[in-house]
């Protein structure tokens, strides 16, 4: 396994740019995120086509090749310290054929996100190099915890976090070490079988997922098992599954983590000896730890959880 690239610790007066890669957002859902950047000392670079709007089925933030611009742009800028993206939604897979890093493999940065971005921090991943899986800028907006800002503020100036965690019933006790994978559930299953899916021999996977009906769930956990990934992993975590739903339920959302949705993974894996964590606070929650995808993990599962990231 060759050695992953953290980027370089950020220092006051960097810039960081705020790009929408997939979908479409308005203007009053970043200021909160835009005004904390610039509180913590940090020059926010808006892209080009951050708030534009194209309709396709889908509401993204531009056209494909627009939303590209903006991306390689933060990518290859060496005045850009990091990249984080406004939201996530659908349309990052568009973009993965024409990522273009000719000057970030010189000068890496941190990329930013969740959700939809999970296939952006793959191809980084496949590329030698560390993202963090955590808040995007718009979810500020939404009540999110102080926390889950503060510690991804902390990650870009060079302090790693660990994690000690409360158990949950469906934990499965051991220890492991490993490099983190993963991220978003369907983008993840998505990926297989791509040429920008993930590595997962003896690698530990994070999974994560919001509005999916149970059927479809188990059809993603069960793609897994078929192409073997339980089979190679060392270890399991598992962050918010949040307003799952049966097909014809019609649920309010739901900030709780879904215990249906973690019975249903917990029976899919109870075959396989790895070391699992449940509740684990990444997702579409308000309490979204940020992690580190390509980072090497310590994994201890017992009376309680700890997670150690290896500098």
């Amino acid at each position: 396994m060759k050695k992953i690239i953290f980027p370089k610790s950020l220092k006051k007066g960097d810039k960081i740019a705020i790009i929408s890669p997939a979908g479409a957002v308005e203007a009053a859902q970043l200021e909160k995120g835009i005004e904390m950047i610039r509180h913590k000392g940090y020059v926010a670079v808006l892209g080009e086509h951050l708030y534009g709007s194209f309709s396709k089925g889908y509401h993204y933030a531009g056209t494909e090749e627009q939303r590209m611009q903006d991306l390689n742009l933060a990518f290859n800028d060496n005045e850009i310290a990091a990249i984080w993206a406004s939201r996530g939604g659908y349309g990052c897979q568009h973009l993965l054929e024409n990522i273009d890093l000719k000057n970030f493999t010189d000068n890496p940065k941190w990329y930013i996100g969740y959700s939809d971005n999970t296939v952006i921090q793959s191809y980084l991943l496949k590329k030698g190099f560390a993202s963090i899986h955590g808040q995007t800028v718009k979810t500020s907006s939404f009540g999110v915890t102080e926390e889950s800002y503060e510690l991804i503020f902390d990650i870009l100036e060079g302090r790693i976090p660990d994690y000690n965690l409360k158990s949950h019933h469906f934990n499965k006790t051991g220890s492991c070490e490993g490099q983190l994978v993963g991220g978003n559930l369907a983008l993840v299953y998505a990926l297989l079988g791509t040429n920008y899916s993930f590595k997962f021999k003896n690698r530990i996977l994070f999974i994560e997922d919001i509005g999916e009906n149970f059927y479809a769930l188990d059809r993603m956990m069960m793609s897994l098992e078929l192409a073997g990934i339980f089979k190679k992993i060392k270890g399991l975590i598992i962050g918010g599954m949040t307003n799952m739903a049966n097909e014809k339920e019609n649920t309010a959302y739901n900030e709780s983590f879904d215990e249906f949705a973690y019975q249903l993974i917990s029976e899919r894996i109870s075959k396989y000896d790895f070391p699992v964590v449940f509740g684990f606070p990444n997702g579409h929650i308000k309490d979204n730890r940020p992690l580190i995808i390509g980072g090497n993990i310590k994994l201890e599962v017992s009376a309680s959880v700890k997670i150690e990231f290896e500098n």
